[in-house]
C-alpha cells in the first residue's frame, strides 16, 4: 500500500520539488498552500506523514502543530523552514515534531528523513502488533488430529484459504475456532500480513468501539493518547472476531458498516480510514436462531456467513483422542519438568469412552491435572479419576451396553445356577459395562476395589 503524504508549504516551488522526490519513491502526494486546509484534509482523510512547513501565511507552522498533537499523537510530522535555528528545532520536537529538515535541503536529505521517520512508524506498529500476538500465543496449541471429521474440515480451509471470502466459524467452546481462524490465514497469500484476534465476549460495550477502530487523543474521559484499533492493525493482513454473537445490535450496525465499506473512523474523529482486511468470526451460538430472535443483524450474519466451517466436537474425533492427550501430558510434563509420562491402554480407552463436553480445551486442562497429581510415569484410570474425571453422566463409553442387552439369565445347561457362578457372572457384565474399569466396577458394585481384586484373583481374572 501507497503511504499517503500531505505537504503544507506556501512555497510552490517547495512543494513542487517534495511532491518529485516523494513520488518517486512511490508515494501517494496531496498538496496544499494553507494551515487551515492542511487541518480540514487532516480531519477528512488519513495521511501517513506530514511534512509541515513553519512559517505558514495563516497558521503559525508551531501552532498548527500543536493543534495537531491534541488530535493526533501518531501521525508523524517533518517541520521544514527557511528560518531554521537551533531553538525552532528544539521547539518543535517538544511540541511533539518527529524530525526537522532546514532549507535548502538536497533531495537525498529529504529521501532519507523521510524513509527515516516512516520506518519507523512502521516499527511502532509492527511491535503494537507483536505484542498482541505474544499475548495471543500463550498457551496456544497446533491442531492435531487425523480423524475423518477434522480431515473434512482441512480439506474446507485448503480451497477456501487463497481467496478474501469472509469465514463464519461455529462450533462449541473449546473445539478450536480460532486455532482453525489462524490455519485458514497461514494457507492465505496475506500469510505475510498480521493475524488479529479480538474477543468479542470480554470487551466491554463502551470501549468496543475504540478497540476495533481505535480513537484520538481526548475522545473520551481517559483517553490521553491516540490508539490505534484492531482493524488498522491488520490492515493487509485478517481480523479474526471471536464470539462475535456477544455484541449489542448498536455495535453490529457499526461493525457492518465497516465490513462492508472498508473503512472506519477512530472514535472523536470523522476522518476516514481504508483498511484492508479480510474478516474471520466464530461463534458457539446458533447465529440463525439469533436472528429470528432479534439478537443478531440479519444483514450482518448474511455478511460474514459467506463460507461456513463447523469445527467437530471432540466426541466426534475420539481417534484423535490419543493423540491429543500424549501431546497434552509431554506439554504439560516439560511445564512441571516432569518428563517420560506415558499414558496407559485402559487410561486412553477410558478417555475415549468420556463425552468431553469441554471438547479440547477440557481434555488440555485434564491432562495438566494428571501431570500435577500422577504419582508413577504411567498414567493409569485411577490418575484420570484423580485428576477430576468423572464417569457419571458424561461417561459413554462404547462398549456400554443398551438396557435391554442387560438382562441375564440365572440358569445353565438347564441347572439353576450357584450364588458363587451368579455373582461371578454379574461382576463380568458390571465390567463389561465400565469397559473394563475395576474402579468404576467397585463403586456400582458398591464394593472397594481391593475386595473386587481379590475376587476376580480367585476366579482366576487377569489385570489388564
Amino acid at each position: 500500500m501507497k503511504e499517503r503524504i500531505l505537504i503544507a508549504d506556501d512555497d510552490p516551488d517547495i512543494r513542487d520539488g517534495c511532491s518529485q522526490v516523494l513520488s518517486r519513491l512511490g508515494c501517494q502526494i496531496t498538496e496544499t498552500s494553507t494551515g487551515a486546509e492542511a487541518l480540514r484534509l487532516l480531519n477528512k482523510y488519513e495521511f501517513d506523514l506530514l511534512l509541515l512547513d513553519l512559517k505558514m501565511p495563516d497558521i503559525n507552522g508551531l501552532d498548527l502543530l500543536r493543534t495537531i498533537r491534541e488530535q493526533d499523537d501518531s501521525l508523524p510530522v517533518i517541520m521544514i523552514t527557511a528560518y531554521g535555528t537551533i531553538q525552532n528545532a528544539v521547539e518543535a520536537m517538544r511540541m511533539g515534531a518527529n524530525d526537522f529538515l532546514p532549507k535548502p535541503f538536497e533531495p537525498e536529505e529529504l529521501r532519507l528523513v523521510i524513509r527515516r521517520t516512516l520506518s519507523a512508524k512502521r516499527l511502532a506498529l509492527e511491535n503494537l502488533y507483536l505484542k498482541e500476538e505474544l499475548k495471543r500465543k500463550e498457551g496456544e496449541v497446533c491442531i492435531i488430529g487425523q480423524s475423518q471429521p477434522l480431515l473434512r474440515v482441512f480439506d474446507q480451509i485448503k480451497r477456501l484459504a487463497p481467496t478474501d471470502s469472509t469465514v463464519l466459524i461455529t462450533g462449541e467452546s473449546g473445539t478450536g475456532k480460532g486455532l482453525l481462524a489462524r490455519h485458514i490465514h497461514e494457507l492465505s497469500q496475506r500469510k505475510s500480513h498480521p493475524f488479529v484476534s479480538v474477543d468479542c465476549s470480554t470487551l466491554v460495550p463502551s470501549l468496543f468501539e475504540s478497540e476495533l477502530f481505535g480513537h484520538v487523543k481526548g475522545a473520551f474521559t481517559g483517553a490521553e493518547t491516540s490508539k490505534v484499533g484492531k482493524f488498522e492493525l491488520a490492515s493487509g493482513g485478517t481480523l479474526f472476531l471471536d464470539e462475535i454473537a456477544n455484541i449489542n445490535l448498536e455495535l453490529q450496525a457499526k461493525l457492518l458498516k465497516a465490513v462492508e465499506e472498508k473503512e472506519i473512523a477512530r472514535v472523536g474523529s470523522q476522518r476516514l480510514t481504508k483498511v484492508d482486511v479480510r474478516i474471520i468470526a466464530a461463534t458457539n451460538q446458533d447465529l440463525k436462531k439469533a436472528v429470528q430472535e432479534g439478537k443478531f443483524r440479519e444483514d450482518l450474519y448474511f455478511r460474514l456467513n459467506v463460507v461456513a466451517i463447523k469445527t467437530p466436537t471432540l466426541r466426534e474425533r475420539r481417534d484423535d483422542i490419543p493423540l491429543l492427550a500424549d501431546y497434552f501430558l509431554k506439554k504439560a510434563g516439560e511445564k512441571y519438568d516432569r518428563p517420560g509420562l506415558g499414558l496407559t491402554p485402559a487410561a486412553i480407552k477410558f478417555m475415549q469412552g468420556y463425552r468431553w463436553p469441554g471438547n479440547v480445551r477440557e481434555l488440555e486442562n485434564t491432562m495438566e491435572r494428571v501431570v500435577i497429581f500422577a504419582t508413577s510415569r504411567s498414567i493409569d484410570v485411577e490418575d484420570i479419576e484423580a485428576a477430576g474425571l468423572r464417569p457419571g453422566d458424561g461417561y459413554l463409553h462404547p462398549r456400554r451396553r443398551k438396557d435391554t442387552d442387560r438382562g441375564q439369565s440365572f440358569t445353565r445347561n438347564g441347572r439353576p445356577l450357584t450364588l458363587q457362578e451368579v455373582e461371578k457372572e454379574h461382576i463380568k457384565k458390571v465390567l463389561e459395562h465400565t469397559g473394563g474399569n475395576r474402579t468404576e466396577a467397585a463403586k456400582l458394585l458398591k464394593i472397594d476395589r481391593k475386595t473386587l481384586r481379590l475376587k476376580l484373583q480367585r476366579w482366576g481374572f487377569e489385570e489388564n
